[in-house]
């Protein structure tokens, strides 16, 4: 009754070896004493009790050694369970990293692929090792689970991670499932990849996602794949830049596809990166263009002058240049901004007007009608500023009234029209009234005129 409060239920372990030692001496110390006391007795039973006997020890043999055989298959089915146990709570692993960020499922899922690694290998003839094989391909199912909702940045990293798995997991085991993943991670690749191409905040950035196609699967039909849609993408945008809605934002959008297809290493974009190259140029205009004619005049100039600046040899450089300039007096003066100035300069004569500088400083004159232009005036050194108002005792003070080579001078030749001024004076370091002026002048035919630009201290 001991034996049997100790060794029930049957587990794992089973009971000490010492004591199963120990209960077989103490049944052959029974027999003995048993076959000692039968030899010594007088049997007073009859015959047929006698024939009893050996029935009756056999019996009693039986129930022990019976006994052992069905505690040990007790014992093999308690170790059958602990691995289906241990089977079962690989699985929870995996279903509880289901749905969670990649790197936040990887560390769970690694240790549930320990555990099918140890039962597919080491207890690969228990029940447990043997259902491995089917938790390995749900494994796989439930891993690429982003792939088949086509959630395809998303699924890049798990896909990855199957597809790896060939070096750190049981070849056996694994069989051909890493390289069913090629065609799955490739595409995600493409799709992610193209879909990020003009995009700021993709994460991952396009040529991340490009590049990794063309290194790891440059045979793949979705690699061929590639160059088209980029061209298709460029095509999308120039189009917009036609339809005239958002050219800024749309140029945003070439800007960071081109910096993309710079960044990716295969030659077979080589054209499309000079599509990209010529939209973005041709976006750089509308977007200042568009900007003039919203009357953002700030970003207009800047927009336009860095476009003169980067691209010198454009047919547009010229034109971007007067916009800046009509821009930046605009800002002063917003009847200058009514119109883009002109692309071409009006044909026909041009009358002369003679710019002076009759004040400190160097002094720049911006000027925009039928032709735009700036002109820059060296100081005048013997030169002051007028006392304000330019009214003094009732008298008014001319300016640029001394010697004619007093003042530093340039001419301009200007087609007939009216025009908008701005006066733009460099700081002598004291703040004065008129450093920016803006004016106005109508130019008629058969006329010259002169201008002199002179500063005032204060009204």
């Amino acid at each position: 009754m001991a034996l049997l409060v100790l060794a029930l239920p049957a587990d794992v372990d089973g009971v000490p070896a010492g004591l199963l030692i120990g209960y077989g001496v103490f049944l052959l110390l029974v027999a003995a004493d048993g076959a000692r006391r039968g030899l010594r007795a007088t049997l007073s039973l009859g015959a047929s009790f006698r024939r009893l006997a050996l029935p009756l020890a056999v019996v009693l043999l039986a129930v022990p050694a019976g006994g052992s055989l069905a505690y040990g298959a007790a014992r093999d089915e308690a170790k059958e369970q602990a691995l289906l146990e241990r089977l079962s709570a690989a699985d929870a692993q995996v279903k509880s990293a289901d749905g969670l960020a990649f790197d936040k499922a990887e560390p769970i899922l690694a240790k549930a692929l320990d555990e099918y690694e140890d039962l597919g290998t080491n207890k690969a003839g228990s029940r447990a090792g043997k259902l491995v094989p089917a938790r390995l391909d749900a494994y796989y199912e439930t891993v690429s689970g982003p792939y088949r909702n086509k959630m395809y940045c998303e699924a890049i990293a798990p896909l990855k991670h199957l597809r790896g798995l060939d070096g750190t997991f049981d070849k056996d085991l694994l069989g051909a499932r890493p390289a069913k993943t090629d065609e799955p991670l490739a595409q995600s690749l493409y799709e992610c990849g193209t879909s990020a191409l003009g995009v700021s905040t993709a994460t991952p950035a396009a040529e991340e996602s490009l590049n990794e196609l063309f290194d790891t699967f440059p045979k793949s039909s979705h690699t061929t794949r590639v160059e088209p849609a980029v061209r298709a993408a460029i095509k999308t945008r120039t189009d917009a830049l036609d339809s005239g809605t958002t050219p800024c934002d749309t140029t945003s959008e070439l800007r960071t596809l081109r910096r993309s297809l710079l960044a990716v290493s295969d030659a077979s974009l080589d054209g499309a990166t000079r599509e990209a190259k010529e939209a973005v140029q041709r976006g750089d205009f509308a977007c200042g263009t568009d900007q003039f004619k919203d009357k953002d005049y700030d970003d207009a100039a800047k927009t336009m002058t860095e476009y003169a600046k980067e691209y010198p040899d454009s047919p547009q450089a010229a034109h971007a240049r007067s916009i800046a300039i009509a821009a930046e007096i605009a800002d002063e003066e917003p009847a200058a901004g009514k119109s883009l100035p002109p692309a071409t300069v009006p044909g026909g004569s041009r009358m002369i007007m003679v710019v002076s500088n009759d004040g400190p400083g160097e002094v720049e004159l911006l000027y925009t009608g039928p032709m735009t232009g700036k002109v820059t005036l060296k100081a005048c050194t013997t030169c002051t500023k007028y006392p304000g108002p330019i009214f003094s005792q009732g008298k008014k003070i001319k300016a640029c009234t001394g010697p004619s080579s007093k003042y530093p001078k340039a001419t301009l030749l200007l087609p007939a029209g009216d025009y908008h001024f701005l006066q733009k004076r460099v700081s002598t370091g004291t703040s004065t009234a008129g450093d920016t002026k803006s004016s106005k002048a109508k130019i008629e035919p058969g006329y010259s005129y002169t201008n002199c630009l002179y500063v005032t201290s204060g009204f």
